[in-house]
């Protein structure tokens, strides 16, 4: 959705500054509503709380008021019966526009984000980059174009790390080539992807499952998250139709599937994909498949980045009647190559509205990737993106001392960040120009993305922007929630355990609390005694 911004939301621990708002971020109007200063609202702590390192750097700022480490009933019966310990969860509680904590627990212990990492990428980016930055994809050519259309030498595409360059958008650049003239090609179709480093590519996967979508690394050629969607239909007479999206020009399906009337069990045949000597790739599919199932699709990551984009881009080509003869390699683009057509990608507010909505990991390290080769010169590399995420943040006042940046996407066992960092972020977003775009992508509860299916029969439902973040042992959550009483607050909570994935309950239980308003019972915990923040030995020292 669109809006008008008004500009320079309420600003932190600034009462004197105007707190202009867009009515349509609640938590910056309801900030406007409420007075700043926390004091009336905060609990008495325990004096071993107030002691603790993350209390002690609250209270030298806000030496007046005390705050607070009680977590609502509903919560700590969640983390009971998920077996989840208080020194493996990380809470910060703050009214929009006060940067004074109402609840802060373990606030300043480094903790694995998961995907609220993104919240740093996106703000970051749309900071840095800009709401409207849109990346390129270049075609270019050399050799001689004859008087039928054949292009007599070879096509060059050059990426700059577009992350949604999907069959849509990449049909544009395809068309635009074919509107030069250029009918066919007699020369070699050649990748320039030299915007990010090659460090940066061909990763290790995250965990064991090397053809899930969310492993699929950075690339700056990177097409349709480089995953195919195959769509299974069953039939009465036994066949079951196979369709996949995107398509590739080398990839055939070998369907070997008999729809049964047996049961639906839920298990979608995965299929063998084998590149042969001769450069097609044959996606095998057997056995069978219960025609109560009806339709499914499931998605797998298959091949390199350069013969998936090849692959689709060919597709793509050969669909509008371009005709090709040569062979696919990567390379530079020549300086006497001439342009002959450019495709710009969507902006990057509506990027960032997939990345947090969805929580898309690919996206998100291209993203990452992306800010470092624009604020230095490509190729991008993860220090130089690390590099000017933390200039930047520093620069806005933000000095997160033990933020430890990987990829940027939160998939990763070294990234940290500590809640009450999270919290700063989150309340200097609301307060920056781009406070809408933001606020806007991140997930609604009881509503869309990957939160469309919580809360949906709470009153907290359609009333809080929660970015979620999942790893195995990592749950998180972070973001803002208009509460019932018409006051906005920022909240995040982090939870490091073997047991965090029982433990969505204590964090649904959190947001509704808050939404219900921070003066209902709760129960007074004090922080483990050892949450002094502690070196991450991830963290980067240079760049």
């Amino acid at each position: 959705m669109t809006h008008a911004f008004l500009s320079f939301l309420v600003r932190r621990l600034a009462p004197s500054a105007p707190p202009y708002a867009p009515s349509s971020v609640p938590f910056a109007a309801a900030a406007r509503r409420a007075p700043l200063g926390a004091a009336a609202l905060l609990l008495a702590c325990a004096a071993l709380a107030c002691a603790t390192p993350a209390q002690a750097r609250i209270k030298a700022k806000h030496p007046s008021v005390n705050v607070s480490t009680v977590l609502p009933a509903t919560v700590m019966a969640g983390l009971a019966h998920a077996h989840v310990p208080l020194s493996a969860i990380s809470v910060v509680i703050e009214k929009v526009g006060d940067r004074t904590p109402i609840v802060a627990l373990n606030a300043g212990k480094p903790m694995m984000p998961a995907s609220t990492m993104k919240l740093v990428t996106t703000y970051s980016g749309l900071s840095i980059l800009g709401p409207d930055y849109r990346w390129r994809t270049s075609a270019y050519a050399d050799g001689n174009l004859d008087a039928s259309g054949i292009l007599h030498g070879n096509l060059y595409i050059q990426g700059t790390g577009d992350p949604k360059l999907v069959p849509e958008e990449l049909i544009d650049l395809v068309q635009k080539i074919r509107k030069a003239g250029i009918n066919g090609i007699d020369g070699a179709l050649v990748l320039d992807k030299r915007y990010f480093d090659p460090s940066t590519r061909d990763l290790p996967p995250f965990d064991d499952d090397a053809t899930a979508p969310y492993n699929v690394g950075p690339d700056p050629l990177l097409y349709a998250f480089k995953s195919l969607s195959f769509t299974l239909t069953p039939s009465p007479d036994g066949s079951v139709a196979i369709d996949v999206i995107p398509a590739l020009a080398q990839l055939q399906i070998d369907n070997q599937l008999h729809a049964t009337g047996g049961p639906c069990r839920g298990e979608l045949p995965t299929p063998a994909v084998t590149p042969q000597p001769n450069g097609t790739v044959i996606a095998s599919f057997a056995g069978d498949y219960a025609e109560r199932c009806g339709p499914r699709t499931l998605n797998v990551a298959v091949l390199d980045h350069s013969a998936f984009f090849a692959g689709g881009f060919l597709a793509l080509w050969q669909q509008t009647g371009g005709t090709f003869t040569g062979a696919t390699r990567e390379g530079p683009v020549p300086a006497e190559a001439r342009l002959i057509a450019t495709h710009e990608g969507p902006v990057l507010s509506d990027i960032v509205r997939d990345i947090n909505k969805f929580s898309n990991n690919t996206m998100a390290r291209n993203l990452f990737l992306t800010i470092g080769a624009v604020t230095s010169k490509p190729p991008a590399t993860p220090e130089k993106s690390a590099h000017a995420i933390e200039a930047f943040l520093q620069k806005s006042g933000l000095n997160m001392e033990y933020l430890s940046l990987d990829n940027g996407s939160g998939l990763s066992r070294d990234e940290h960040i500590t809640a009450l960092s999270l919290a700063d972020l989150l309340q200097a977003a609301n307060a920056s120009p781009v406070a809408q775009v933001f606020v806007d992508s991140l997930p609604v509860a009881g509503v869309d993305g990957t939160m469309r299916n919580r809360l949906t029969s709470q009153p907290v439902g359609g009333n809080a922007h929660i970015k979620t973040g999942t790893l195995r042992d990592v749950r998180a959550i972070a973001g803002y929630v208009a509460s019932a009483d018409g006051v906005s607050y920022i909240v995040v909570s982090i939870i490091n355990d073997p047991h965090s994935e029982a433990a969505r309950a204590a964090h649904d239980a959190l947001l509704e609390w808050v939404y219900q308003g921070p003066s209902q019972p709760m129960q007074d915990v004090a922080e483990e005694p050892h949450s002094k923040p502690r070196k991450n030995p991830h963290k980067r020292t240079q760049h």
